[in-house]
C-alpha cells in the first residue's frame, strides 16, 4: 500500500535522511520498508548509527519513536520511499530564497513563479552576483519542472529550500 503524497511532511528531517540513507543503498536490491528501516535503527550499534545517520544515541531513541508512530499508522510493510522529504539542490535552495527576496514576486513564491523567474532571467543576475555558479543554471530548469510535475506549480516553493 502506497502512503499519501503528503506523508513526508510529517517525518523529520533527522528521518528523512536516515531513510533516504538506506533507499539510495546500491547494496539493496528492494526499497525498503518501515519496518526494515526499524530493525537497521534498532539494530546498529551506535558506531554503525553514528556514521549511518550521524545521530546521537539520545536522537536514535527519538527517531526510533518516531518511526514507531509511523509503523504504527501505515504499517511496517509501508515503502520507506514515501517517507523521504523531497528537497530542492543548493543551487535551486538559492533561487528560491533569491525569489522571496524578490519584491516583483509574490511575497510565498509558488515553483510555478520560481520557475517565471528562472526563465525571466533570475538566475542570470544570480550568477553575476556570484550566488550560484554558472554550470549550475543548466540543470535549474530541469529540476524545478520536475518538482512541479510531481507536486504542481502552486506549491509554495519554500518547502522545498534544503538547509545544509
Amino acid at each position: 500500500m502506497r502512503a499519501p503524497i503528503d506523508v513526508a511532511t510529517r517525518v523529520s528531517p533527522q528521518l528523512s535522511d536516515l531513510i533516504e540513507k538506506m533507499v539510495n543503498d546500491p547494496d539493496r536490491e528492494q526499497s525498503p520498508t518501515l519496518g526494515e528501516v526499524r530493525i537497521v535503527l534498532q539494530d546498529a550499534t551506535e558506531t554503525e548509527a553514528t556514521e549511518m545517520a550521524s545521530l546521537h544515541p539520545q536522537d536514535r531513541t527519538s527517531l526510533t519513536v518516531e518511526l514507531d508512530e509511523l509503523i504504527e499508522e501505515y504499517g511496517d510493510e509501508a515503502l520507506a520511499i514515501d517517507f523521504v522529504a523531497t528537497k530542492a539542490s543548493e543551487a535551486l535552495s538559492r533561487v528560491i530564497e533569491a525569489a522571496m527576496d524578490d519584491a516583483s514576486l509574490p511575497e510565498e513564491p509558488t515553483l510555478g513563479s520560481v520557475r517565471e523567474a528562472i526563465v525571466g532571467g533570475l538566475t542570470a543576475r544570480l550568477i553575476g552576483h556570484g550566488t550560484i555558479e554558472p554550470d549550475e543554471d543548466a540543470t535549474l530548469l530541469e529540476e524545478i519542472d520536475e518538482l512541479i510535475r510531481e507536486f504542481g506549480q502552486d506549491v509554495a516553493a519554500e518547502d522545498f529550500i534544503r538547509f545544509e
